[in-house]
């Protein structure tokens, strides 16, 4: 509209809108949609003002109830439950679904995560070289000090404890697991906590802490509890080292030893076996020996009892045969007549070629070797043999 328009003046000086202006095109909007009659011309529309400015108030009011109680519609996933306070009280535990509740400021519902996994730390914060000292110095049974850290995560079992009966769940769970771990430290020496016990500090310390929020009623189910680092304190950690280094090397020596036992022992036991065997059994060569020289003495006596001079005859010339066999000289009968000496040159060579054993060397080092001489007419040669049976029948 440009500034010569001869209307522009009547249109723009009113100033600011009229507010009652507004509201009574507003109430005929209203009554238009409610099939009422409208219009500043109309006779009934003076009286028929208020009427319709009272529905519009109404419905306005109905509206606002509306979204009041659509305010109350809620949703409950599956790992959550839903706690409903009337007035700041507890009322009434929902399961999963949608639901509903009187709204604000009659009622207001707490939704609680069952299945959400929370930590809480002891001994550090965030990082284990984050050290809080206060809470990760602990004293063992042999008086040795020990620093922990460990945390513990825990999940919800019952919302209603844990809403009503907890002002700090996280610090509550803090103060029971430090009271927990110290118990459990101090009865144990420092060797168990820091090497083979973890898994049992561990197992026990769970189960006193849930012990200790069961009985306070917290609603708080502890899942595990997890040792991050276990050491002596700083100050002492190299003399530390020094005696683990100590221990090791005590197992060690200790291991060797009993891998050399396990290795000497059975070749011991084999070798006092063996002996033990050849021992039996030369018992019973000895024995059976023995046994047969009683057997063949048994068997001589026999014999020399039924011709006791040939038998005695035969034993002789047995027994000189088995002494000149060994023998380095020749001997020669007489009574043959038999002056003739046959020597065996071949024999004798090979003989007096064969080195002497050890011991015979040994005991004839100075000594000349003599070549045996074993003639045919010996008295182990079968000539000699039938001229002494000849002799004996004669005797007879």
């Amino acid at each position: 509209m440009g500034l010569n328009d001869p209307q522009w003046g009547n249109k723009n000086s009113g100033g600011p809108p009229d507010l009652d202006e507004l509201l009574r095109k507003f109430n005929k909007k209203i009554a238009g949609l409610f099939g009422g009659r409208g219009g500043s011309g109309n006779q009934g529309g003076g009286a028929g003002a208020p009427q319709n400015f009272g529905i519009g108030i109404g419905l306005i009011v109905i509206v606002i109830v509306l979204i009041w109680l659509a305010s109350g519609f809620y949703i409950v996933d599956a790992s959550q439950r839903g706690i409903v306070l009337r007035f700041g009280k507890y009322a009434d535990t929902t399961l999963p679904g949608p639901r509903w509740h009187m709204p604000y400021p009659i009622e207001s519902v707490e939704v609680v995560s069952l299945s959400q996994v929370r930590t809480v730390e002891i001994g550090y914060r965030d990082n284990v070289k984050n050290k809080m000292l206060k809470e990760s110095l602990m004293l063992t049974s042999d008086e040795n000090i020990v620093d922990i850290q460990f945390a513990v995560q825990y999940f919800l079992k019952d919302p209603k404890e844990y809403l009503f009966n907890n002002r700090n769940p996280d610090e509550n769970v803090r103060q029971a697991a430090e009271t927990a771990i110290r118990e459990i430290v101090g009865k144990n020496t420092m060797d168990f906590v820091l090497y083979e016990g973890r898994g049992p500090v561990e197992a026990e310390t769970t189960k006193l802490i849930q012990d200790i929020l069961d009985r306070y009623k917290t609603g708080i189910l502890v899942s595990k509890v997890t040792l991050l680092n276990t050491q002596p304190p700083e100050q002492v950690q190299a003399a530390f080292d020094d005696a683990v280094k100590a221990g090791q090397d005590k197992e060690r020596q200790k291991n060797e030893g009993q891998a050399y036992a396990n290795d000497v022992v059975p070749r011991a036991k084999g070798a006092a076996a063996r002996l033990k065997e050849e021992s039996e059994g030369y018992r019973q060569r000895v024995v059976a020996n023995a046994e047969g020289d009683v057997s063949r003495f048994k068997q001589v006596l026999v014999e020399y009892e039924k011709a006791p001079t040939v038998t005695r005859e035969r034993m002789y010339i047995d027994m000189m045969q088995q002494v000149l066999t060994s023998s380095s000289k020749v001997m020669v009968d007489q009574k043959a007549g038999n002056n003739l000496l046959y020597l065996p040159l071949d024999k004798l060579m090979q003989i007096a070629a064969q080195p002497l054993p050890d011991a015979t060397a040994a005991a004839n080092v100075d000594q000349p070797a003599v070549t045996p001489m074993q003639p045919t007419d010996a008295a182990g040669s079968p000539r000699v043999r039938d001229s002494l049976r000849g002799r004996d029948r004669e005797v007879r």
